[in-house]
């Protein structure tokens, strides 16, 4: 059907009540009962639902590109969907001076970090990096970086912060960050000094001979000092650098090698929590971020902490019985998996953490059967009448059965009801009972 003419006829009130089923939008004196949701405007949304599938299926790293681009301004949303490239499988890398632009680029079947994410670097810098850089080619060292870009609109904290993030780490594969924080002093002393020879005409015969004024015109000479070797930073500072200057850990994460694992054992990622239902128990694998003692007026101490995973962050409280149990795992950047409620105060979301425990101790049940015990109700009735006698008083530990028919398998987690107090004693029970189990740590896990 197509509209080919229009004219207006007159004014009509219209009354969008809500009417529940079907009806044909039509009062008894022929007013019209409600607002249709036309189907030009459903079809258009089709069409761009359609659109967005096709790309993120048929060119994902570019589309994951211009969606996190599209959303830098939101730091839980870009959080969220570089998770998602994560479950995709598309590896975002940290800022590079030599390939980033001023937005997240794709780069093969990778995405790059751009110079605008970094904290300390104005746009004025960004600018002057990019038309230094498609000018003289790429940078071929701090030296070469430093000496080429305009020092009026990138000044020292800038540099460092390019350092920091990893924008600077595939100028210098041999040396470490530490190491280059180190010799800036020394290289900005003498690119400032370059840059007044030059001011005033005068030249260095290196210069003359290669044509340039790169620390390397020859190809093999770096005049630029540097500073006697020092050792690289922990690598849980540069991560915290890192978190500090881009919003997110991006060359590494302390979850990231176990967020396949986490799956099996925590059924919720922070992203996902403010779909939860309020009141609802769940568990979740997190990194606490931030932790403020807090006493009671009875004395008692409790704590409000900040949570993060790799899909978002989350704020949790921890009341005073649960406190006085867990708080000797409660620590900065330590890794937990915790059980907890869901808590909505003024409209706002936030993890009542009940019971915590540390990634390194966690365990699970893996019982593994084959499709046809599987499928054996006897079988089923009898697994779950031993699991319900491990439950015990605090059952935690999570139970997966693992289905095989001699080629392939798939993990199936049970539910809340069929976990055990202790995994040992739980797997004892269970081969006892004829089943092939184990008692496996979490972080050994391959799944």
């Amino acid at each position: 059907m197509k509209i080919i003419g229009r004219r207006v006829i007159g004014w009509e009130a219209v009354y969008d009540i809500g009417l529940a089923g079907d009806h044909n939008f039509l009062l008894a004196n022929g007013v019209v009962a409600a607002n249709c949701f036309n189907k030009s405007h459903s079809t258009a949304y089709g069409y761009v639902t359609y659109q967005t599938a096709f790309l993120k299926a048929h060119f994902p790293v570019e589309y994951m590109a211009a969606l996190l681009t599209s959303t830098s301004g939101d730091q839980d949303k870009v959080q969220r969907y570089i998770a998602t490239c994560l479950s995709m499988g598309i590896e975002v890398l940290p800022p590079d001076v030599n390939r980033s632009r001023i937005d997240f680029t794709p780069v093969g079947e990778k995405i790059l970090f751009g110079l605008s994410a970094v904290r300390n670097v104005g746009q004025g810098a960004i600018e002057a990096i990019l038309t230094a850089r498609e000018r003289g080619g790429a940078f071929q060292s701090l030296g070469d970086f430093c000496d080429r870009v305009d020092s009026r609109v990138l000044n020292r904290r800038a540099i460092e912060a390019l350092i920091n993030c990893g924008a600077m780490d595939e100028l210098h594969p041999e040396r470490n960050r530490n190491q280059l924080l180190a010799d800036l002093p020394l290289v900005l002393e003498w690119a400032q000094g370059r840059a007044k020879d030059r001011a005033i005409g005068q030249v260095n015969l290196f210069d003359l001979l290669g044509g340039s004024t790169s620390t390397e015109p020859m190809g093999s000479y770096d005049p630029a000092p540097t500073a006697p070797p020092v050792p690289d930073l922990p690598e849980s500072e540069k991560l915290r650098q890192e978190k500090e200057l881009l919003g997110f850990y991006v060359s590494n994460h302390p979850l990231k090698d176990v967020h396949r694992s986490a799956a099996m054992v925590a059924p919720i990622s922070l992203g996902d929590l403010e779909h939860a239902s309020a009141d609802s128990t769940i568990s979740a694998i997190v990194l606490i971020t931030d932790l403020k003692p807090i006493t009671t007026k009875k004395g008692d101490r409790m704590a409000i902490a900040q949570l993060e995973d790799l899909t978002g962050q989350a704020e949790a409280v921890i009341f005073p019985k649960a406190y006085e149990r867990i708080h000797e795992h409660l620590r900065v950047d330590h890794r937990l998996l915790v059980w907890g409620t869901v808590d909505q105060r003024d409209e706002r979301l936030q993890l009542v953490i009940e019971d915590a425990e540390p990634l390194e101790e966690v365990k699970l049940v893996i019982v593994q059967l084959p499709v046809e015990k599987a499928s054996d109700i006897q079988a089923q009735n009898r697994l779950a009448e031993v699991l319900k006698q491990q439950g015990g008083e605090l059952p935690k530990v999570p139970v997966v059965v693992k289905v095989t028919d001699g080629r392939h398998h798939q993990y199936v987690r049970l539910g809340a009801q069929f976990r055990v107090e202790d995994a040992d004693r739980a797997y004892r029970a269970l081969s006892s009972a004829g089943f092939e189990a184990q008692a496996k740590e979490l972080l050994r896990l391959t799944p």
